[in-house]
Order: C-alpha cells, then sequence, then structure tokens
C-alpha cells in the first residue's frame, strides 16, 4: 500500500549518522542523498526519506505518531537500538524485549523525535 515514508529533520547530517547506524545494524545500507538533498533509505522494496521541510519551517514529531520497521530476528532488534542510541537516538517505552505476541520490539526517538519501532515477528 505505501510506497515510503518521509519524516523531516533539522539538521541531515545528525540525521545521517543515525539512520545509517540503525539501517546498517538491520542488515540494510547506509543512505544516499538524492538530486532535491533528502536521505533516501531503500531495503526489501520500502523507502524511508528525511528532508528539511519544503516550506521552509522546523521539523517537528508527529504527536502519537510511530514508523514500524521490520527486522529479521531479535538479534537484528538489540542491534538497532544498541546503533541508535549510540548515534544520537533516545530509548524509550522499554529495553528490547519480547511481546506477548511472541513478537520482539525496541523503540526509539530519533535525533528530531520522530518515534520508531522495529520487531521481528515470531517464527511460524
Amino acid at each position: 500500500m505505501f510506497t515510503h515514508v518521509m519524516i523531516g529533520s533539522n539538521d541531515l547530517a545528525r540525521a545521517k549518522a543515525f539512520y545509517d547506524a540503525t539501517f546498517i545494524a538491520l542488515g540494510g545500507s547506509a543512505g544516499e542523498t538524492d538530486k532535491g538533498g533528502r536521505l533516501v533509505y531503500a531495503h526489501n522494496g520500502s523507502r524511508l526519506m528525511v528532508t528539511t521541510p519544503i516550506d521552509g519551517n522546523r521539523a517537528t514529531h508527529a504527536n502519537g505518531g510511530t514508523i514500524g520497521i521490520l527486522a529479521d530476528s531479535p538479534d537484528h532488534v538489540r542491534a538497532w537500538h544498541a546503533a541508535g542510541t549510540s548515534n544520537g537516538g533516545t530509548a524509550i517505552e522499554s529495553p528490547p524485549t519480547e511481546r506477548p505476541n511472541g513478537s520482539f520490539v525496541a523503540y526509539l526517538r530519533d535525533p528530531d523525535g520522530n518515534k520508531l519501532s522495529v520487531r521481528s515477528l515470531p517464527k511460524a
């Protein structure tokens, strides 16, 4: 259904350090900068893009919004969380943990305050 998620940042260099580290921890690649100056992260057919706001105002995070990212395993979730907290992210909610439904999940806020969740699904 979705082609991409676009979020705003007030400091693209800081955002790149955070997202490069977290996506590499998930087995992805560092982001690329497109012609418009936006950071682009592509993995398994999905894209996350980070940009400074086109209207010139400051980027703000969505109150109540969460961006969910799929991981291959609990080890990837743990690596993502560690990479994020080591690169300007803030641990929120609970430490990486298994949920009652068998998924394994962790939450962070990126350096601009966007709420992110990474989870691995239970193996069938």
